[in-house]
């Protein structure tokens, strides 16, 4: 049993929408939390059935025994009608709801409402560094952290299974996408640019669609969580910078696997690639866990000087380098970023085994920077 850090931190006793990803373990954290709520799976098709031709059947349920607990309806978007209803038993009985789903995509689409700003909103991702018991760097970096895959001995048949149902058919579907073959190959495509600036010029050359398509791909797995993109810190900039996002997915397994990536060894470019990315995912997970809430954007001068990530408005700046021995070489970015911004801290996040200090550059392993990320100490 993981311990999840999502906990719906500052939701009171308000109404929430609860998103993520096929797998992430919405439906074990909400059984977890809330065990003796009500709870409506419209992922069955008899609860979907019965809900989609009446849906005033949910007033009558909530009626005629207002509940004390937060009462629970999975999936959904699958019946965009029925926030209807509950936009009117929030009105006139207070009864607190917990709206999950993949994705708000097909809710929004349709035109239905999202309450009306009644409900919060609240995300889960896959498994983070303190959810799990004797973490194991590389079998995260190789297998992902869905849970699923993540606990598989063998996950490779799994993680195809999942883009096959889900990263595919289920999205395309969703999308009312008519080219399949054009996004399949555009699935694959934006596994390169993981990490990296976008090219929509390039992507669109390779699945042979316009650049505007290619636009239009890279929103559908923005809104169904499957993608994001980090955008560039462009603030009062004293030199050219870049300003076009890079994007990551939203788990190292699924970009694996696109990739066409065999084992990751350590000190391989690979595992550098992948590296990255996982330190990304934490900060990103505990930026919204935590409630703080802050930014995260990258820094790239027009002479391919770098800062990966900074935190907030140029509060912390990190940068993640596969090594085992950090030097002076390795930390020109950060000093670089600091001569022109008020920064707090500057960090390599490596792999290092002690924690030590470069004149004001912090070396941390990246176990120990975990450690004080999620405990509090890196951004408050």
């Amino acid at each position: 049993m993981f311990v999840r850090k999502q906990i719906f931190e500052g939701s009171g006793k308000e109404t929430l929408f609860f998103w993520g990803a096929r797998q992430t373990g919405k439906t074990t954290l909400l059984k977890t939390l809330y065990p003796n709520s009500l709870y409506i799976n419209l992922l069955l098709n008899s609860e979907f059935l019965k809900f989609s031709q009446n849906p005033d059947l949910l007033r009558q349920i909530i009626t005629a025994k207002l509940p004390d607990k937060p009462v629970i309806i999975d999936e959904v978007q699958r019946i965009p009608e029925i926030l209807n209803e509950v936009q009117w038993l929030i009105t006139n009985t207070q009864v607190r709801f917990i709206l999950s789903g993949s994705s708000p995509r097909k809710i929004v689409r349709s035109g239905h409402n999202l309450l009306g700003g009644r409900a919060l909103r609240y995300e889960l991702y896959p498994l983070v560094f303190p959810e799990i018991d004797n973490f194991d760097l590389m079998k995260a970096l190789n297998s992902g952290l869905l849970p699923r895959h993540y606990l598989a001995e063998k996950p490779k048949k799994l993680i195809a299974a999942y883009i096959g149902s889900y990263l595919r058919d289920e999205i395309i579907a969703e999308a009312s996408l008519r080219n399949i073959a054009a996004f399949t190959r555009f699935l694959e495509s934006a596994a390169f640019s993981n990490g990296e600036i976008v090219n929509y010029s390039n992507i669109a050359a390779d699945c042979g669609v316009s650049s505007v398509t290619v636009k239009d791909y890279f929103q559908i797995l923005e809104d169904t969580m499957t993608g994001r993109f980090l955008p560039a810190f462009t603030k009062k900039a004293k030199r050219r910078v870049i300003a076009a996002p890079k994007f990551y997915y939203f788990d190292i397994g699924v970009a694996n696997y696109l990739l066409k990536r065999n084992h990751i060894e350590k000190k391989s470019e690979q595992f550098g690639s992948a590296f990255e990315h996982f330190i990304y995912l934490e900060l990103y997970a505990h930026s919204n866990y935590s409630d703080l809430n802050y930014s995260l954007s990258y820094w790239r001068t027009a002479t391919q000087i770098e800062v990966d990530f900074v935190l907030g408005d140029h509060e912390i700046a990190i940068e993640v380098k596969a090594n085992e021995m950090v030097n002076s070489r390795h930390i020109k970015g950060l000093k670089q970023f600091g001569s022109e911004y008020n920064v707090k801290r500057l960090i390599v996040v490596s792999n290092d085994e002690y924690y030590r200090k470069i004149e004001n550059v912090e070396i941390m392993p990246w176990a120990y920077f975990l450690n004080e990320l999620w405990g509090g100490n890196i951004i408050k």
